[in-house]
């Protein structure tokens, strides 16, 4: 009975084991399958793109879906990169950090070949009295030069030095970039050095002139041909053109091609006119629906300048987005076409054949991105004719949209144009600056958001506040909204004060810039305008070894009013 009982029981129990396990194993494996489907589904949302208070944080508040500009900074891909407030966006691409390395490694090299250079010792340094400008000890001794005192900046190539004025002089050119920037972008530099020789019969440098000094060394920076250049007849200064910008526009090509293709084209909205902020936030909507619709992007090239930065008061229109944005850059990060381009493409097509370009008319921007992934039309033509808010461009990525585009930050800078301004105020102070942002205008006059901002930053609290923040007699760029230029007058008997208005030659009608935009507008000379101004005075600041904030350091107000800090 015993030995019965026992067989009886066992298989109750490694049934039961079996049953446990199975269970357990199911749990897993079920386990296992929701976390793939999760993990392969799931994208984490953009903060900015999640909530309207998110988006206040960053640009200002909004009102009736309308943005408010914050008028004293202007801020673009390259800036979110290194700011703590970025958006979620992509870092920067595995081209630029590839380029950035190379550099970084080359400037390693050319400091090792200098220091491991050595010369022959002689007798004497008759045959150094007389400069030799393409003696390679020359070039050496001006990187060595440049090493030691521009710790700030990146040599990326140097040109053969050529003769100066003078006997003991040598005009050497070369291209590099600021280490807080965070593109590729070049900039060039050429300066005039005096030589002398040391002990052991190397070369010296006696003296180094300031930016832009080498007039001699300046041709050998040679235009390439685009056709910006080609414009009939049209009276610009002379000067000598940036080779690094390319800023044409890209075109379909054959008719062919341009049936092949696939676009999204957004036809002009609510935007139109508004702040600066609110045209990028939805400009950037469209080109990242385009994205990720896996088409070409129908680009309006005209802004329009709002009032806000106007001293007539008054919106203006026909402004070029080259003006603003580095055009080159986004035509290598982004597939675009120019609208006027296309067009003329699409008439041609439909004059030409019988059968009309499939197109798929949105009339709301209810219609998601996510419902079009799969139409098949040659154009999707987005339309925003409802009144406002409703035509703004920017609604289309609202919602659960949000979660499926991405607003692709890295692909908007400021114009290699402006960015030259950047560096030739920068350049001129020798990159050895500090630098404070004074926000006043509308704010300071707003004593109910804003009650202590205007006393705060008066001329007597502006050199108290900065006696303990920046060192005396050091160069000191003010970045400000005030119009009178000699507000800050109480600050030069502290600093070497230094103003966007002390550098207007930058774009007078002599400058470089003044040549550039007016090819770029058919021959009509561009007004350097508000926009300009700040963005230009926002990237300057940037670049500061010391900085000062208006809203961190001057002052205990709140950025956008009364508790919102």
């Amino acid at each position: 009975m015993k030995e019965s009982s026992n067989a009886s029981t066992e298989p109750i129990g490694q049934n039961l084991i079996k049953l446990i396990s199975n269970l357990c194993f199911s749990v897993f494996v079920f386990s296992v399958l929701v976390f793939t489907v999760v993990a392969i589904t799931y994208q984490p949302p953009d903060p900015w793109l999640e909530s309207a208070p998110a988006l206040t944080r960053l640009f200002t508040q909004t009102e009736n879906a309308t943005f408010k500009d914050d008028k004293s900074m202007f801020n673009t891909g390259e800036d979110w990169q290194s700011s703590p407030f970025a958006p979620s966006v992509p870092p920067v691409s595995s081209i630029t950090e590839e380029v950035i390395e190379k550099a970084e490694e080359k400037i390693e090299k050319s400091e090792e070949k200098i220091e491991n250079s050595t010369v022959t010792e002689r007798s004497d340094c008759d045959e150094l009295r007389v400069v030799n400008c393409s003696d390679p000890r020359v070039l050496i001794a001006v990187e060595r030069f440049n090493l030691k005192l521009f710790k700030s900046i990146v040599f990326l190539e140097y040109q053969t030095p050529v003769n100066g004025s003078k006997p003991n002089e040598c005009d050497v050119a070369w291209r590099f970039r600021n280490k807080k920037e965070k593109s590729w972008r070049k900039y060039r530099d050429f300066r005039r050095f005096r030589f002398g020789y040391a002990e052991n019969c190397t070369y010296k440098i006696v003296r180094g002139s300031g930016w832009h000094s080498g007039v001699n060394a300046k041709r050998l920076f040679r235009s390439r041909v685009n056709a910006t250049r080609t414009v009939a007849n049209a009276k610009v200064a002379p000067g000598i053109h940036d080779d690094e910008i390319n800023d044409t526009l890209p075109s379909l090509g054959s008719e062919m091609n341009f049936r092949k293709g696939k676009y999204l084209y957004y036809s002009r909205g609510g935007d139109y006119c508004k702040g600066m902020n609110q045209y990028m936030w939805s400009f950037l909507c469209g080109l990242g629906e385009a994205m990720y619709l896996n088409r070409t992007f129908v680009m309006d090239l005209s802004v329009c300048l709002a009032s806000t930065y106007n001293p007539s008061n008054k919106d203006e229109e026909g402004k070029d987005f080259r003006y603003y944005f580095d055009f080159e850059h986004l035509k290598e990060v982004a597939s675009i076409v120019d609208e006027g381009e296309f067009l003329r493409d699409w008439k041609k097509w439909d004059r030409a054949h019988k059968r009309k370009v499939p197109i798929k008319k949105v009339v709301t921007h209810k219609m998601t991105p996510m419902q079009l992934r799969k139409d098949k039309s040659t154009i999707i033509l987005r339309q925003f004719d409802a009144p406002e808010p409703e035509n703004y461009w920017y609604r289309v990525c609202e919602g659960q949209a949000a979660k499926y585009v991405q607003r692709p930050w890295h692909a908007l800078w400021k114009s290699k144009r402006l960015m030259n301004i950047v560096s030739e105020i920068g350049g001129q102070m020798d990159w050895d600056f500090d630098s404070v942002h004074v926000v006043r205008g509308e704010k300071a006059q707003n004593k109910e958001l804003w009650p202590h901002l205007d006393s705060d930053t008066s001329p007597d609290a502006l050199v108290t506040k900065l006696q303990g923040m920046i060192q005396p007699r050091r160069n000191l760029y003010v970045a400000t909204n005030e119009p009178f230029y000699n507000y800050f007058d109480k600050l030069r008997s502290q600093y070497k004060v230094h103003l966007l208005d002390d550098y207007k030659e930058l774009w007078s009608n002599t400058s470089e810039w003044y040549n550039e935009t007016t090819l770029l507008n058919n021959g009509r000379p561009v007004e350097f305008d508000g926009y300009m101004r700040v963005a230009v005075d926002t990237e300057v600041f940037y670049r500061a070894k010391t900085r000062v904030e208006t809203f961190y350091n001057l002052t205990t107000d709140c950025k956008d009013g009364i508790n919102t800090c």
